[in-house]
């Protein structure tokens, strides 16, 4: 069954210029992961350093194994570093009603 993961940041002003090249290096890395479906990113726009980002995955255990890789700690890592803070991670079932 597919999942929907949604990432939520809050970056501080004056680091969005540096944070963007990171989410964007984060995201073609994600593109290449076996499992990995589509993605999608927002600023929030009443609130514009809060950002989301959207991803779709074929299963959690194609979601957990890229979550765990060293490649993505790296990046997340010095995402992290720069926005002075984690990031905030829900994680959906797709489920027919």
């Amino acid at each position: 069954m597919s999942i929907e993961v949604l990432v939520k940041r809050t970056v501080p002003e004056d680091r969005v210029k540096d944070f963007l090249p990171l989410l964007i290096h984060l995201r073609k890395l994600a593109m290449d992961q076996p499992g990995y479906i589509s993605g999608a990113t927002l600023r929030r726009r009443d609130k514009p350093g809060e950002y989301l980002v959207m991803s779709t995955w074929q299963l959690y255990q194609d979601w957990e194994k890229w979550e765990a890789s060293q490649e993505r700690k790296e990046v997340q890592g010095k995402i992290d570093s720069l926005i002075g803070g984690q990031a905030q991670c829900e994680i959906y079932d797709y489920r027919l009603l």
